[in-house]
This record gives C-alpha cells, sequence and structure tokens, in this order.
C-alpha cells in the first residue's frame, strides 16, 4: 500500500522513533564499555612491558657491573703501575744494586738483544733490543737525557709486576713497552732470540701506536681488542696508557685480559641457571666486534643482520643504556664505565612467555578475551531482548492508533488526526474536505457468508481506499462497516472527485470469500468541505458529510453526494 500508517501517528515521527531505537542506546552502552576495558588493558599491558623492559635493564646491569667491577681492577692496577714509574722518575731510588744495573745496561745496549737483571728473584728482567735496532725504527728513539732513570722506573715496576704474578691477581698479564729499545713484562721470555720478535710485535700492536700524543690527546686509558680469528674465546682485550714525563713521549703500559677469562667472568656473573633471568649476554668493542658471550660463538656472530646492527648502532650512539624490540626479540643494552665496549642482552620471545612477565601477560590476555567473549554473549542476548522488547511495544502502540483488521487509524486517532488537521488548515486558511464512507447491504454478507467472509469484504474495501489516497490524506474506520476519509488542501470537487474514485475502485472489485465463491459490493460516499459554511469543527463536517451519506443511500446506494438536497420553492 502506498498510504504509510506510522506517518499518520500522532505527535510521533518516523525520524525520531529510529534516533531513539534502544537497540541503538544498547550497541552504544556495549561500545563504550569495550573500549574502556580495551583501553584499561592495554594501560596495563603497557605498564607490564615497562615493568619488563625494566626488569631486562637490571638483570643486564647487574651482570654489566660485576663485570665492569673486574675491568675497573685492571684499570686502577694500570694507573697505579703509570703513578708509580712517574714517580720513580722524578724521584728515583740511589742504590748500588740499580747503578749496577745501569753499567749492566751500557754494556749491553749494542748487542742485538739483551736482558738486565736477570739473576734478580725479588724483580722482572728488562729485555732489550741493540741501538742499531733503535736508530733504524722511526718511532723508537734512545736521545733521552731521562734513560737512566727510566730504566730504573722499569726495575721498580717489576717488583710490582712479580708481585701481581705470584698473587694471580687480574690481569694476569701486564707490560711496560719503552721508546728507549727495552721492555718488561710478566710473560717469561723462553730465550734471549725471542727478545727481538717479541719486542717487534709489542710496538706493533694498536694499543702501543695508539698511545702518540696525535693518537691519543687526552692521554687516557684505551682499549684494544686483539681476537683470534675463528678461535672460541681465545685473543685478549688490552688497556695502555702512555707514560710521559717532563713533555717527552717515553713509552706505553699495558694490561691484557684474555678473551677466555672474560669469558668465565662473564659466565660467573649472568644467572643462567635462574629461570627468570634466562637470556643471551654478549659482550662488544666500540666497534660492534664481537669479543665473546655466553652462547658458542658461531651463534653470537649470527646473532643480528646487517641492517640490525646499523640500528642498534644507531641506538647505541643516542644513549648508554637502552633496549629495543628486533621482532620476536627484546635487545638490552650496558655500556661499561671501565671497558671501551657494550654488553648486550637478548632475550626471546620463547623465554620472555616462559618468565613471570610472559605467564602474566598470557593470563591477562585470557581474562580479556574471556571478558571479551561474556560481553558479546550479554549484548547479544540483551539486544535480542530490547529488540523483541521494542518489537512489542511497537506492536502494542500500533493496536492502540490502528483496527488491526483493516490496518487502518482507529475512531479515537481518527479523531484526534482531524482536530490537528483542521485546526492547521483554518490557522493555514486551506480547504479542509471529510468523507463518510458505508458499505452497502454489509449486514446481508455476514448473514448470508458469514463474520469471516465480512472481515474479508471490510479488510479488501480499507485496502482500496488507502491505495487511494496520498500521504497527507487520511483514512480511519469508525464503525462496523463506516470509514471516514480526511482530506486536507482539498476543496469539496476535489474530494468528490476522490470519493467518486473511491466508489468505482469498490464496485468494479470481485472478492473471493470462498473457494468458488466471490461477491460484488459497493458503497455510499458523503463529501463536505470547510469553505463551504467557514466552519472548520470537525464534528461539523463529520455530521454534514454523513447527512450527504444517508441521502446517498436513500437516492439508490453505490452512489457520491456531496451537496445537500435543494428544497422546492
Amino acid at each position: 500500500m502506498r498510504h504509510s500508517t506510522f506517518n499518520n501517528v500522532p505527535g510521533q515521527s518516523h525520524d525520531a522513533g529510529r534516533y531513539f531505537d534502544p537497540s541503538w542506546v544498547v550497541n552504544l552502552c556495549f561500545v563504550i564499555v569495550i573500549v574502556c576495558s580495551t583501553v584499561l588493558t592495554w594501560r596495563e599491558v603497557l605498564v607490564l612491558e615497562n615493568a619488563y623492559a625494566t626488569s631486562q635493564r637490571s638483570a643486564l646491569e647487574n651482570v654489566s657491573n660485576a663485570l665492569d667491577m673486574q675491568m675497573q681492577v685492571g684499570v686502577e692496577r694500570l694507573l697505579f703501575f703509570r703513578h708509580t714509574m712517574e714517580a720513580a722518575l722524578q724521584t728515583p731510588l740511589d742504590l748500588n744494586i740499580l747503578r749496577k744495573r745501569h753499567g749492566e745496561f751500557d754494556s749491553k745496549r749494542a748487542l742485538p738483544q739483551w736482558q738486565v737483571g736477570r739473576d734478580n728473584q725479588r724483580t722482572l728482567p728488562v729485555y732489550g733490543v741493540s741501538d742499531y735496532f733503535v736508530e733504524q725504527t722511526a718511532l723508537l728513539t734512545r736521545d733521552n737525557p731521562n734513560l737512566h732513570n727510566e730504566l730504573t722506573a722499569a726495575m721498580e715496576l717489576g717488583y710490582l709486576f712479580r708481585l701481581s704474578t705470584h698473587a694471580q691477581m687480574l690481569p694476569r698479564r701486564a707490560w711496560y713497552i719503552s721508546r728507549a729499545g727495552f721492555f718488561i713484562t710478566t710473560d717469561t721470555q723462553a730465550s734471549e732470540e725471542t727478545i727481538v720478535p717479541t719486542y717487534y710485535r709489542l710496538l706493533m700492536r694498536p694499543w702501543f701506536t695508539g698511545q702518540q700524543r696525535q693518537e691519543n690527546r687526552g692521554r687516557g686509558v684505551r682499549w684494544f681488542s686483539d681476537l683470534t680469528p675463528g678461535s672460541e674465546h681465545h685473543g685478549d682485550v688490552t688497556a695502555s696508557v702512555p707514560l710521559d714525563y717532563q713533555g717527552d713521549w717515553l713509552g706505553a703500559l699495558g694490561v691484557s685480559f684474555s678473551v677466555d677469562a672474560i669469558h668465565a667472568l662473564l659466565m660467573h656473573a649472568s644467572p643462567a641457571g635462574e629461570e627468570t633471568e634466562k637470556g643471551e649476554y654478549l659482550l662488544y668493542d666500540s666497534h660492534l666486534k664481537l669479543i665473546t658471550s655466553t652462547s658458542p660463538v658461531d651463534n653470537a656472530r649470527r646473532a643480528f643482520n646487517a641492517e640490525e646492527r646499523a640500528r642498534l648502532s644507531a641506538e647505541m650512539e643516542r644513549d648508554t643504556l637502552g633496549g629495543l624490540r628486533l621482532g620476536a626479540r627484546y635487545i638490552s643494552w650496558q655500556k661499561l664505565k671501565h671497558f671501551d665496549g657494550v654488553l648486550v642482552r637478548i632475550h626471546t620471545l620463547r623465554e620472555g612467555i616462559t618468565g613471570d612477565f610472559g605467564r602474566i601477560s598470557i593470563a591477562m590476555a585470557i581474562l580479556w578475551l574471556l571478558f571479551m567473549t561474556m560481553l558479546l554473549v550479554a549484548w547479544g542476548v540483551i539486544r535480542r531482548m530490547v529488540k523483541n522488547m521494542y518489537a512489542m511495544q511497537n506492536t502494542l502502540q500500533w493496536q492502540a492508533w490502528y483496527d488491526p483488521l483493516t490496518r487502518l487509524c482507529n475512531r479515537g486517532v481518527l479523531f484526534e488526526r482531524a482536530k490537528t488537521l483542521s485546526q492547521l488548515a483554518r490557522t493555514q486558511k486551506l480547504p479542509f474536505a471529510v468523507i463518510q464512507l458505508d458499505l452497502d447491504h454489509f449486514k446481508e454478507v455476514n448473514d448470508r457468508f458469514g463474520h469471516q467472509a465480512g472481515d474479508l469484504v471490510l479488510s479488501h474495501t480499507a485496502g482500496l481506499i488507502s491505495s487511494s489516497l496520498d500521504e497527507q490524506q487520511v483514512a480511519g474506520r469508525v464503525g462496523g462497516e463506516e470509514f471516514c476519509i480526511l482530506l486536507p488542501g482539498c476543496t469539496r470537487a476535489g474530494a468528490a472527485a476522490i470519493a467518486e474514485r473511491i466508489r468505482q475502485r469498490i464496485a468494479s472489485k470481485e472478492i473471493l470469500i470462498h473457494k468458488h465463491t466471490t461477491i460484488r459490493i459497493s458503497a455510499s460516499l458523503g463529501v463536505s468541505d470547510a469553505l463551504e459554511e467557514g466552519n472548520y469543527d470537525f464534528e461539523h463536517l463529520q455530521s454534514v458529510a454523513d447527512r450527504r451519506l444517508y441521502r446517498a443511500k436513500h437516492q439508490g446506494r453505490n452512489q457520491v453526494c456531496a451537496e445537500d438536497e435543494i428544497p422546492n420553492s
């Protein structure tokens, strides 16, 4: 049917009903709950993530401090050695044994290789090369007025070296390399034939050449790694400082940590046996060259690809302590205070899941999923209940407004609507017409074919009436077989035309009331218009239309009457 019954609801619009749809309110409430619960859960996830990162850094810091402490011992011992030699250079001892060593040096300095103090059990011998060797090497010189004092300081250092060796103190290897062609070391030379190659090898080491003034302007401690390629946990990490006196660079002191010793320290410091502290530790130098790790070296070398190393290096440039995620791994790092390198910790996703934070995260995820599932189930149930209640409310409301048989407005709603439309027409000075319709001989249909057939006739008639009206025109059932039609903005002539169209459609249709039985019915209609007398009162207009309806019946039925009978003059 073209006629929209909802548009005829008094004081109600379809848009307002849709806006205040309870289902929409339920959906909005559940969306707010879901968003708020998700935000709160995500906030807890962020807090947990920060706590996880803090725990990883704390574990790394513990290992780093333990390793850094051992490095600090070596650095402090190295600086102590330098202070000892500086004091000896400034105030040399005047002992017969030392003067004897000076004479021994003067007598041997021309030999290709030599050693001084070999028979002294309290100190280490000083090894040296010839004057010719020194003259042929640009980095060396014996034109130093403090040469004997430097030799004395080296022999005094030998006492300290021997004490360190006997006490098995770390670092276990130490030496002093002089630019005057001699050196002293905790490593005993097997024979004099090894002195020259050993001295030459020490001169070529970066920890010695790197102590030149243009290389180390700050004259502080510098670290160098000398690793054995392809060998696991082998090689040395050396800390060295220059020895200067009265503006002259005399030589370099160094202490060496073996990589296997550093590896042992790292393994001892890292609590790999505790479940909450699992992870792989890797020690790199300042150029991100791997020194050692708690895992096999081959695995550690494959820990990062080129892109990851570049990203990690960029992050380390900005901060000495930090962490970042690389795929399924969490990488934390800390630069050591007393070593020119960085300790890196790799914690994999699998290790994270098996730890405390992983178990808490899984529990939170399960609880959130359960909550979301219960919430969605509750949303579905409540939404269905609200939808059913809303449908029931609409049904009851519709039954209160409309006639259930004809689906037209009932008498009460029609009268209320009529008062509203007539008042609007009066205000706007527009025409307002009313049609009264009554089916002819309807009682005979009920008596002959039964009330079920009568109901079919009424329903069929209502459909024909509704399909003949537009959206602004209102039809309603006001009695058993009597209908009323409101036509706002329509003149009497226009209303009469509409009434005639309805009459013709009713009269032309056959109605199937039984399986093989059809009937035809007719209707009589009366029309009234507010402009006739200027009276917009609906009850008056209905009374006039009803009077004309009965005039149509008296004149033979199945006709439209739009005028009163003209009295004979």
